[in-house]
């Protein structure tokens, strides 16, 4: 059986306040083209359809305009809800679009109840995992402590326990919305850290054949069997490396696996680039980088004046600008946001303690920092799917 895995569409999305919908709407007829061409036995979709809860008109009529496309091919569809979607709102009329080939998955509760395929080899059963939170789904399934680990773990006992009651040579196949660990994670990526953690062993998804993974933006194989796709299109310039992609990926009688990168339309390349300004306005190396998306950062010692102007005569597709000047550390100079790159919520507010007091909190004040945010994170989901 030949699968088409892809997530992370984040339909309505812009990268630094350009529309990338008619970009998205390229990636889309990519998709269908490369089902048409390549003889895709299924598509799924590992999570993060939209970019947020309630998206905009425009985003829902291409996902609209996508369903119709796959439905039309008569290629099964198999999608899960990610942390940037409203599971209840992505869910609505999935028992209708079922019939059309189009398998919605965004209940917890289904979670051990595949969609089952047939081919020329016998059954592959394909089991939805959407994103689950685990303040929200930690009675479901039964997990004392709400993590990321127990409730995926849990899940995943639900599909290896329905797997064993199958007729044995069943292949299989799980879509999952997860940070697992060994992932490379970008800027553009949502924190879902609980507990202070965020990531899970790729050992909670032993047992199956193959497990398609969604929400990490950079194309990653963590083993044969497990990989993440990635996003189609770049959403920060931290993604400037990447190469985006789909895994074309088939599984063969015995449920061993064989993947192919396939390259998606890129509708302008990112670049990001460093100097003073006059450097950058006169270095013949960046030439290349002329009709890019670039985000330029300023070393200058003094801020030039209308650096921005001056940089889009040269570079017309600039969208970010940054002042870097060459300072260390500790200089007063340097940004608060420099300082606070790369550092999570907990870091920050355990750095906050130490210089209002002088000495950082303890093990016991480290816990109940870390239960307040967990907290206002639990929170902001419930809100999320309530609106």
């Amino acid at each position: 059986m030949r699968l088409l895995h892809t997530s992370d569409w984040h339909l309505g999305r812009a990268f630094h306040r350009v529309n990338l919908l008619g970009a998205q709407a390229g990636f889309i007829g990519h998709l269908v083209d490369t089902v048409r061409e390549r003889e895709v036995d299924a598509v799924v979709v590992s999570g993060d359809v939209y970019d947020r809860a309630v998206p905009p008109l425009a985003a829902v009529e291409l996902f609209d305009d996508a369903l119709h496309r796959l439905a039309d091919l008569g290629v099964p569809t198999v999608m899960i809800s990610g942390n940037h979607d409203s599971a209840r709102r992505l869910g609505v009329g999935a028992g209708l679009i079922g019939r059309a080939g189009v398998h919605l998955r965004t209940e917890p509760s289904a979670a051990g109840t595949p969609v089952v395929l047939r081919d020329a080899h016998g059954d592959v059963a394909l089991y939805g995992l959407p994103y689950l939170e685990p303040a929200l789904v930690k009675d479901e399934f039964g997990v004392d402590k709400a993590g990321h680990e127990a409730v995926l773990g849990a899940a995943m006992d639900r599909v290896r326990a329905d797997l064993a009651a199958r007729a044995p040579g069943t292949r299989s196949v799980v879509l999952a919305h997860a940070f697992v660990t060994g992932g490379q994670a970008s800027d553009s990526e949502r924190d879902i850290t609980v507990g202070g953690v965020a990531a899970v062993p790729a050992g909670v998804f032993d047992g199956v054949d193959y497990v398609a993974l969604g929400h990490l933006h950079g194309c990653q194989t963590l083993t044969e069997r497990v990989r993440y796709s990635g996003s189609p299109l770049a959403y920060s310039f931290s993604e400037a490396g990447h190469r985006k992609s789909m895994w074309l990926v088939d599984l063969d009688a015995d449920g061993a696996v064989t993947a192919e990168r396939v390259d998606c339309p890129v509708p302008r390349p990112l670049a990001r680039i460093g100097g003073t300004l006059d450097d950058l306005l006169a270095d013949p190396a960046l030439t290349p980088h002329e009709d890019a998306w670039v985000e330029a950062t300023l070393t200058d010692p003094v801020r030039p004046s209308d650096p921005m102007a001056r940089l889009t005569e040269r570079f017309p597709h600039t969208l970010s600008l940054v002042f870097a000047p060459e300072r260390t550390q500790d200089d007063p100079g340097v940004s608060y946001a420099r300082r606070l790159a790369g550092r999570s919520d907990q870091q920050i507010a355990q750095d906050f303690v130490a210089h209002v007091r002088g000495t950082g909190p303890d093990v016991e004040e480290a816990a109940v920092l870390r239960e307040a945010f967990d907290a206002v994170r639990a929170d902001h989901a419930v809100r999320e799917v309530a609106r």
